[in-house]
């Protein structure tokens, strides 16, 4: 069996433990309810924001960067929970956000510090997913999750995250 996770009651009160798949399909199913229930773009992008983050132990911080309409090839930070970032702005090809933006593939960082193209945040950083989010196959936003522990995300969390983004595309 998998990892063990701790539960939210507001997720499943049924269950105090569950295993990680379980987990984030509860997680998946959370986020098309947010998404769903309606309000503004960057409402339900912070709500999820503060899912994620709430919701697994390891996720340090949370966010999106949205491609900037008015400036060709540059993301801007959108909603996002954790500590403050520098990083406001990335132009495409620059860090992991940026190779996401133009690969326009998910990218799964066991170790950031084994990347030449990191834009260190902050040391305590150790791990990173970043999903992007396609509308009509174009590149229009990213999920981003740092986490503090050595290769934090596997393909649970990608499976999970690709879902939650492609269910955000119609909002962009």
């Amino acid at each position: 069996m998998g990892i063990i996770f701790p539960v939210r009651k507001y997720l499943n009160p049924d269950f105090f433990f569950m295993n990680k798949e379980q987990h984030f399909n509860q997680l998946v199913s959370r986020s098309k309810e947010i998404i769903n229930a309606g309000g503004s773009r960057d409402d339900i992008l912070k709500e999820i924001c503060v899912l994620l983050h709430k919701e697994v132990d390891v996720y340090d911080w949370v966010g999106f960067y949205i491609a900037d309409p008015d400036k060709e090839r540059e993301l801007y930070l959108g909603p996002y929970v954790g500590a403050e970032t520098d990083h406001t702005r990335i132009p495409f090809g620059v860090g992991i956000c940026g190779q996401v933006a133009e690969s326009l593939k998910t990218f799964v960082v066991d170790d950031v510090n084994a990347q030449d193209n990191y834009l260190s945040c902050s040391v305590e950083v150790k791990s990173e997913i970043v999903v992007p989010i396609l509308k009509d196959g174009a590149f229009v936003a990213q999920l981003d999750i740092d986490s503090n522990t050595l290769a934090a995300m596997d393909e649970t969390d990608q499976k999970a995250h690709e879902e939650i983004c492609d269910m955000l595309a119609g909002l962009f």
